[in-house]
Order: C-alpha cells, then sequence, then structure tokens
C-alpha cells in the first residue's frame, strides 16, 4: 500500500504543521514558502479533477475545464476508486460545509 511508504516522521511533521494552518491566508503563506507555484496548481488541480469525477464529468470535459492530462485524469480516477479514500472523506466535508453555507 502506498500509504505506508508515505508514513514517516518528515512527513507526519509536515501534516502536523499543516493541520496548524487556520485559515487561508495562513495556508497562503505557507504554502508559498514550502512549494513552487506549479506544485500546489498541480496539486490543487487533482483535487478539482477528484470533485469533477465525482460529479460525474466525462474525461473530456474534465481536460477542458481543469487542463489536466488524460494521464493526471486516470491517476486521479485510481486514486478516487482504489485509493485510501482520502478524497471522497475531503469531498463529502467540503459538500456539507458548501451545504451548511448555503443554508445560513
Amino acid at each position: 500500500m502506498a500509504l505506508e511508504k508515505l508514513r514517516g516522521p518528515q512527513t507526519d511533521a509536515l501534516f502536523e504543521a499543516i493541520l496548524e494552518l487556520r485559515d487561508l491566508d495562513e495556508c497562503y503563506r505557507f504554502f508559498d514558502d514550502l512549494a513552487t507555484i506549479s506544485e500546489v496548481q498541480s496539486l490543487s488541480q487533482r483535487l478539482n479533477v477528484a470533485r469533477m469525477l465525482k460529479m460525474g464529468y466525462t474525461y473530456e470535459n474534465i481536460k477542458n475545464e481543469t487542463g489536466a492530462s488524460t494521464a493526471t485524469i486516470s491517476r486521479v480516477r485510481r486514486c478516487f476508486d482504489y485509493g485510501s479514500g482520502g478524497y471522497g472523506e475531503i469531498l463529502e466535508r467540503m459538500e456539507e460545509k458548501d451545504k451548511e453555507e448555503e443554508e445560513v
């Protein structure tokens, strides 16, 4: 399982640091220091691809809207369908938050 290869003290420290972020401004500042613009854009693109796959968009629609390659879309699909469940968990929380904000 890829998850076990990822685990380790350095990765734990990174994720603990991310969990300490309090708002979007802190996230932007931290990720600006931590990663290149391209790396952050790539991660955000993958999350957007996962969201669109969950919504039933076709590969062609996703490719046209996000600019993601079919290889990236396929990789995200594999992770979404057979991975550790991270995409599904986060997308569900984001949907719940969106619904709560609409009700307010």
